[in-house]
């Protein structure tokens, strides 16, 4: 779909029997709302993510295998936010790609492997995290070591990489209204040809890593509200992190995932049908555009993930003076807490993390 000199986006509809020949949709929100929120998840998830990868690296002598997990899901999510400025580019020129075909494939294939790359590791640390509260005494779970974690991301890559790959076959650039366009899902030629494979793919990319994580957090929410004896330190800190997970994951999955699919399906089901008229084809496309951006956020929940099931940060070896530790400060009964920092970007970064954790808080209570 593209944009003419009037603002308005032409695609013309085939293999619909009985549909009228073109419909032209009407589309300037995209052209501010697309621009707008890329650039927001440019200028904060780059830095975000290029942030978790320091510190983990920083620490890979230690590493967890949540924390090989948290690399994964930030390189996923680094290597998404640099595509985005050809996309920032192309939607404030109103659907105009100059940049070539291939291009076009690679950053629609980075898009969806990033999204469900994300989905699936943020199932493997929820089932992580689930082992670790559910049955912290498994031989299992103990044998499982950081090279098995490793092995489970490769996995992972390798899976995500075959699932999306057919997306470079599909996405593709065309000419409308004498205007190169880069086609999200497909072109209105191969749009029967896109829908199995489309409805497979939210199949395995989302209904089963998302099943998943609830089968993981239906227990270990229960876990958490049982009434035990006396806590120590170390076991109060185990479950308060396992609690802020289980609050940014939730809303990961609400304000990213959950709503981009339900459009995206119905959209994929209601263009594939004959007869449909165009003020219904074009409801059904703008509210799967419309979250769009919302799948692009898990670019930025992502790093607060990270940020929140850490119990403290290695400093950077930096010689400036450090920072004056902030109080507490309680929202809705979890306590987020500043730590020292060695230099003022260091600084910057966490507030960024605490006003967005806090805005998801309030937003998810």
């Amino acid at each position: 779909m593209a944009g003419d000199p009037g603002n308005e986006t032409t695609t013309t509809v085939f293999g619909s029997p009985g549909s009228p020949p073109s419909c032209v949709f009407h589309e300037n929100f995209k052209h501010v709302l697309l621009p707008v929120v890329y650039s927001v998840v440019l200028a904060l998830g780059l830095p975000l993510n290029s942030y978790v990868i320091m510190q983990i690296w920083l620490s890979r002598k230690a590493l967890t295998r949540t924390a090989i997990y948290m690399l994964n899901l930030a390189l996923a999510d680094l290597l998404y936010t640099c595509s985005l400025p050809l996309l920032i580019y192309n939607y404030a020129q109103g659907d105009h790609w100059p940049f070539g075909d291939i291009s076009c494939r690679l950053v629609r294939f980075q898009f969806y492997t990033n999204l469900h790359g994300s989905i699936l590791f943020l199932a493997c640390i929820s089932f992580q995290r689930y082992l670790g509260i559910c049955h912290p005494l498994s031989t299992w779970h103990k044998r499982w070591g950081r090279g098995s974690a490793w092995l489970v991301c490769g996995v992972v890559w390798l899976a995500v990489s075959a699932q999306c790959l057919p997306t470079t076959a599909f996405a593709q650039t065309g000419i409308q209204r004498n205007r190169t366009v880069c086609y999200d899902l497909s072109p209105p030629s191969l749009s029967a040809n896109y829908l199995p494979y489309g409805m497979a793919l939210t199949f395995t990319g989302f209904v089963l890593p998302f099943s998943a994580v609830l089968a993981c957090y239906v227990p270990l929410v229960r876990r958490l509200c049982q009434q035990g004896g006396p806590e120590g330190p170390a076991v109060a800190e185990k479950r308060g992190k396992a609690a802020r997970m289980v609050v940014v994951v939730v809303a990961a999955f609400a304000i990213s995932f959950l709503p981009f699919h339900v459009t995206k399906t119905a959209y994929l089901a209601v263009r594939s049908m004959p007869g449909v008229s165009c003020p219904v084809l074009q409801t059904f496309a703008a509210a799967y555009k419309g979250t769009r951006p919302f799948a692009s956020a898990n670019s930025v929940l992502d790093p607060i993930l990270f940020y929140f099931t850490q119990k403290k940060f290695p400093t950077l070896p930096i010689r400036t003076p450090l920072l004056p530790q902030t109080p507490k400060k309680r929202v809705n009964g979890l306590i987020v807490r500043s730590i020292k920092w060695s230099s003022n970007s260091e600084a910057l970064l966490v507030s960024i993390m605490e006003m967005l954790t806090i805005l998801i808080i309030l937003m998810t209570s």
